[in-house]
């Protein structure tokens, strides 16, 4: 069976980066009716946070990522805290110790020191240079004699290559000679994380181990490790980084990195989750398939879908997914409120810029309509003058921007203005230096644009809207960008706003014609 694990350390919050490790192997773990478990890594004492481990369990709770074993769910391979696993740790390296894969290391930590000092002058690698691996047996007894301080090194055999395939990179190997003797377990008896976390992942049978890029480096001594040990190691798979827009690693001084953050700004945790998972994950398939529950993701995820490289962590990306999902549940909502009404009712969620949900008898065929705009409309209403709201087009044009209004209903007023009252704007928005709209092009289009749009009556359907423009990019064979550019900007007179079809179907046909008109009279003044 399959078993993987997730083990943090409770030292506060959990990281965004965190809760993608947990999901994915949990993810991993379900998608083949295996088994995730929790372990608490809290053997560096000094990074410790009272109350951590429990909040950590609550978030993952939270999240749905409920684990089979764990602190709070025993089973038959606990504790799973590690500081109340010490005494095996022990019996492991008193192991390594007797098999000439350890040796104990009395350095001081002055004598440390000057190694470093040294190294950087001489411009070496920072390594331990391994003095006490060659200590005799006399040096070694007359220092435990003297209750000398020590740490229990690893052997690493510079000559020799240590290879293993990763489940996301590939076959991957290291030269031991640049691989530094690790600490295995410090001055204090307590074990570090190479120790603990290969004797824990043997002992809980995990057969897959996931985890962040930044371990790849590590995963040559804990393979020597098994090695001496005996045993068979699982198998590796060391997903992405997640960084920055620019590219740096994510961290809290470009944004927020725990989860605890964004759940107070209010994201759902369905949104949070969907966005992590595709941090790396592509599920391939249509561009349009972004939006899976945890369920939906279980039954997609691979791990030979996981990319290699970094992925970007873009906020305006997970407000996106925030808003797909409070569309979704309030949809879901909706359903069972209409079941209850009449079990045999249909519901139909509605297109962008349509009024109304549908609910259809399917015995009677008889349709009744709940207005969507309703929730939207009192949402921002007391933002928003009076004179626009006795505007038919008000109702339609909130349904255009209907993710800034949940997002920030207080500028409601601002995002529509121009529907009611387009100001003047600058002749030089009708073109577009990267879109290669040019004022000849500009002319050209909303010319074409408005011969369409004046030989169409029905303005109240965007898709006939569409129709037509498309017609005209085809007729003038241009890109799209080169005809919607200059006429959303003739419509709006703004910089960023809806796109063309849902501004020209809230303005209609006689205020959209007019201020195409106008625009074209800007650019004749140029000619």
């Amino acid at each position: 069976m399959i078993r993987t694990r997730f083990a943090p350390s409770p030292t506060g919050y959990l990281h965004v980066g965190g809760l993608r490790t947990a999901l994915y192997s949990y993810l991993f773990a379900k998608s083949h009716n295996g088994q995730f478990l929790l372990r608490i890594e809290d053997t560096d004492q000094k990074r410790f946070v009272e109350g951590a481990q429990e909040h950590l369990m609550e978030m993952l709770h939270w999240a749905g990522l409920d684990y089979d074993e764990g602190p709070n769910k025993p089973g038959d391979c606990g504790p799973y805290v590690q500081s109340e696993r010490t005494a095996l740790y022990k019996k492991y390296a008193e192991e390594l110790l007797e098999k000439k894969a350890a040796y104990r290391c009395f350095c001081t930590a002055e004598r440390l020191d000057e190694m470093r000092k040294f190294q950087e002058a001489n411009k070496q690698a920072p390594m331990y240079d391994k003095h006490c691996q060659y200590l005799s047996e006399d040096e070694i007894n007359e220092n435990l004699k003297k209750n000398m301080p020590f740490v229990i090194r690893q052997i690493i055999p510079s000559a020799e290559t240590i290879k293993f395939t990763d489940l996301i990179r590939g076959n991957v190997s290291f030269a031991g000679k640049t691989i530094d003797d690790q600490v295995l377990v410090k001055s204090d008896g307590f074990p570090t994380y190479h120790l603990a976390n290969v004797v824990d992942d043997h002992l809980m049978n995990i057969t897959h181990v996931i985890r962040g890029e930044e371990w790849l480096p590590s995963t040559p001594k804990h393979i020597l490790l098994y090695q001496a040990f005996g045993w068979t190691p699982p198998e590796f798979a060391h997903i992405p980084l997640l960084l920055n827009k620019d590219r740096s690693k994510l961290s809290k001084r470009q944004g927020d990195v725990a989860v605890e953050e964004y759940v107070k700004k209010g994201y759902l945790k369905e949104a949070i989750i969907n966005f992590i998972a595709l941090l790396g994950w592509n599920p391939g398939g249509s561009e349009e398939n972004e939006i899976f529950s945890l369920k939906e993701l279980v039954d997609s995820f691979s791990l030979e879908k996981v990319h290699k490289a970094g992925a970007i962590f873009d906020i305006e990306k997970l407000d996106w997914f925030n808003w797909q999902w409070q569309k979704r549940l309030f949809n879901e909502k909706l359903a069972a409120l209409a079941k209850e009404i009449d079990e045999n009712v249909q519901i139909t969620s509605p297109k962008k810029g349509e009024f109304k949900y549908e609910f259809k008898d399917k015995e009677s065929e008889e349709v009744f309509y709940i207005k969507r705009t309703d929730e939207l409309k009192t949402l921002c209403d007391k933002y928003v003058h009076e004179d626009f709201k006795k505007d038919e087009k008000y109702r339609k044009a909130i349904l255009t921007i209907e993710e800034k209004i949940l997002k920030e209903p207080e500028k409601t007023e601002n995002y529509i203005k121009f529907y009611f009252d387009q100001k003047d704007y600058n002749i030089a928005l009708l073109t577009h230096e990267k879109m290669k709209v040019d004022y000849p092009t500009a002319k050209k289009a909303l010319e074409n644009a408005c011969k369409k749009l004046d030989s169409l009556d029905d303005f109240d359907s965007q898709a006939q809207i569409q129709n037509v423009l498309m017609e005209a990019i085809t007729e003038l064979q241009l890109k799209n960008g080169q005809v919607l550019w200059p006429l959303r900007a003739a419509l709006t007179g703004e910089e960023f706003s809806p796109g063309v079809f849902e501004v020209a179907w809230v303005l209609g046909k006689e205020d959209s014609m007019k201020r195409i008109k106008n625009a074209m009279e800007k650019l004749e003044k140029l000619s």
